[in-house]
């Protein structure tokens, strides 16, 4: 029961940041709306209602664009037509599909935060992994079965972009190099070392069908595959690991104080290693599967900023795992239904980014969003346990 109110009073800040986003988001779309606003000198309530009720139906279009119409859902299944069903699903699926690398991003930085590491290397690590994951398919298309030559494709990602990580912190672990400073260069080497690459592989072309991420469904215009399942896993994984085992003790307490766990006779040279190895390894994953998935490549997907949208995301969520799913499913939800938004009702999509980015900027700023709302301050609570999640 006391974990239950513990995770209610955690989401009620996220939840009213949401709201204040989406309600100044309101304000934006109104004093945007030249149409209405010419007629307020002549028709002041009929101006009024026109921009409160495209208010509505643009929210409308955000909300059924990123989850769908519940209500069509099941007529669709009802019907058994694969057609309707794959019209109805199809919102979530891309709130699905455009969350996965999220997650895997955000799990990856939740390991090199507890450890006191800023990884700012993500874009990097994504690119490379998606590289490796990509070269690996190529090399092994036509020579392995599908199922073999998928796991290795997506295990190469996962090892590209874990080598990509292992710079930085065998730089820190053996030199003090600051790891900002190191992952924000080595984001500028991944772009030219992709182009090269990127050339050799256009002369060596598959031999055979590259390996492909099975779809949860098998529907042509549902593109939801298993690596957002394999995501939830991961998930569960790295809880695990943080807050259950021994290692994830030495990851936190390095993170806590490097001079304590020292002292306690930790390595801590080990432990940023690997902690910076495993960052960069779940990003790589994550570039994998997007890879391989149903995007089938990079352009059209994550932004080139897309790791500072996971810092984001893994700050809001406390650098807890659990809490990264639910932050990235609510991004990929906002921004998938802000594009159906812009479709459906003419608003610019620059407007609902602001959107969104209120939506982060209030989260990030809890006491800001209890003021504004006129909340008390939480009540601090000891946590007792060395396995309580943080």
């Amino acid at each position: 029961m006391q974990r239950t109110r513990d995770a209610l009073r955690r989401a009620l800040d996220p939840a009213l940041a949401v709201v204040t986003a989406l309600l100044l988001g309101a304000v934006l779309i109104v004093l945007t709306d030249l149409e209405h606003l010419a007629q307020v000198g002549t028709d002041p309530f009929a101006a009024i209602g026109g921009a409160i009720g495209g208010v509505v139906e643009g929210y409308a279009a955000m909300l059924s664009g990123a989850i769908g119409d519940p209500g069509r859902v099941i007529a669709a299944i009802q019907t058994g037509t694969t057609e309707d069903i794959a019209a109805a699903l199809r919102p979530i699926s891309e709130t699905l599909v455009s969350a996965t690398p999220f997650i895997f991003a955000g799990l990856g930085l939740a390991i090199s935060f507890h450890a006191g590491l800023f990884n700012l290397g993500v874009d990097g690590q994504f690119l490379i992994g998606g590289l490796g994951a990509g070269i690996t398919a190529i090399l092994v298309a036509g020579h392995l079965p599908a199922p073999v030559a998928l796991v290795i494709a997506l295990a190469a990602g996962a090892i590209a972009g874990g080598a990509y990580g292992f710079l930085p912190g065998v730089l820190k672990a053996r030199t003090g190099a600051h790891e900002v400073i190191t992952t924000l260069m080595l984001n500028g080497i991944a772009p030219n070392l992709a182009y090269l690459v990127v050339g050799w592989m256009a002369l060596a072309p598959p031999s055979g069908a590259l390996p492909a991420v099975p779809r949860l469904l098998d529907i042509p215009t549902i593109r939801v595959d298993y690596g957002f399942v394999v995501a939830l896993l991961v998930a569960a994984a790295v809880s695990f690991l943080l807050f259950r085992t021994t290692r994830g003790f030495e990851l936190r307490a390095v993170g806590f104080s490097g001079a304590a766990a020292r002292g306690a006779g930790m390595r801590t040279g080990r432990t940023t290693i690997l902690a910076m190895t495993l960052s960069g390894g779940l990003v790589g994953m994550g570039s994998a599967f997007f890879l391989l998935g149903p995007a089938r490549g990079l352009p059209g997907g994550p932004t080139y900023d897309m790791g500072y949208v996971a810092i984001a995301l893994a700050l809001l969520a406390g650098r807890r795992p659990g809490g990264i799913v639910v932050t990235a499913l609510l991004y990929g939800a906002l921004t998938t239904g802000a594009k159906s938004m812009t479709v459906a009702t003419g608003i610019p999509l620059a407007l609902l980014t602001v959107i969104v980015a209120f939506a982060i900027m209030f989260v990030a700023a809890p006491a800001l969003t209890r003021s504004i709302w006129r909340l008390r301050p939480p009540t601090p609570r000891v946590e007792s346990g060395a396995n309580t999640p943080v």
